[in-house]
């Protein structure tokens, strides 16, 4: 049995529960809800006010359990990486910029490049590869060292917020390419990744890039400045 198996279904039957939980107080309490909906102008009719709310207390249940679903598929990847790669393994945030210009780099790719909305990065000796697939893994897309000219530390707007991303700067077939990562964060109520592991990650990319291309007798590229090592303490400190 697969070990996240028994967390999966526990969590599965929690969000079941809630939906009953919520289904049968909207049924226990439709008398309420008859009087609210009466003081409510255009009234609809409380059976079809009460279908309505029924129906988006179902697909949020539904949303959720999607949701763990695909989380659970990438933690089965991730596993399954960790255990055949020797580098080092990511998660990544799909965005439309990044799959758009990983396809401006298809070469001998016959079909269109895509990626799930939480896919996995590997880096090793042979390059960066990008990862989709569960329990067993499909890869993406390939970069040999030899083909990527710059690793940087850079950010970028989401939403409202301001995030950290990892720009790989790749040339293929004449066409130079900078692909924007942004790095998922494991931890729980966490979006993309920052701080101290972003710059780690970063680090020991460049590092292996440089290893790599030395195997091989090519100059690597100078180094752009030192990243730095943000401490726990320090970001609180430097806002007061």
């Amino acid at each position: 049995m697969n070990a996240a198996t028994p967390h999966r279904v526990k969590l599965i039957l929690l969000v079941a529960v809630l939906a009953a939980l919520v289904i049968a107080g909207l049924v226990l309490e439709s008398g309420r809800l008859e009087r609210l909906m009466a003081l409510l102008p255009g009234d609809p009719g409380p059976d079809a006010a009460i279908g309505v709310i029924a129906a988006v207390a179902l697909g949020c249940a539904v949303w959720a359990l999607v949701r763990m679903g695909h989380a659970a598929r990438a933690r089965s990847r991730r596993r399954a990486l960790e255990a055949s790669v020797r580098g080092d393994v990511s998660s990544g945030i799909r965005t439309r910029m990044l799959v758009a210009r990983l396809n401006e780099l298809r070469v001998s790719e016959r079909h269109e490049i895509k990626l799930a909305a939480r896919y996995s990065i590997v880096a090793d000796e042979l390059g960066v590869a990008f990862w989709n697939g569960g329990r067993r893994p499909q890869r993406a897309m390939h970069f040999p060292w030899r083909e990527v000219r710059n690793i940087r530390a850079d950010s970028m707007i989401v939403g409202g917020a301001v995030v950290s991303v990892l720009v790989l700067r790749v040339r293929r077939g004449g066409t130079s390419v900078e692909l924007p990562i942004i790095l998922g964060a494991s931890r729980a109520g966490s979006y993309a990744l920052s701080d101290a592991p972003f710059f780690a990650v970063v680090r020991s990319w460049k590092s292996m890039h440089r290893d790599a291309l030395k195997a091989e007798g090519i100059e690597p590229p100078p180094i752009t400045g030192a990243i730095p090592i943000i401490r726990t303490g320090q970001a609180y400190a430097a806002v007061r």
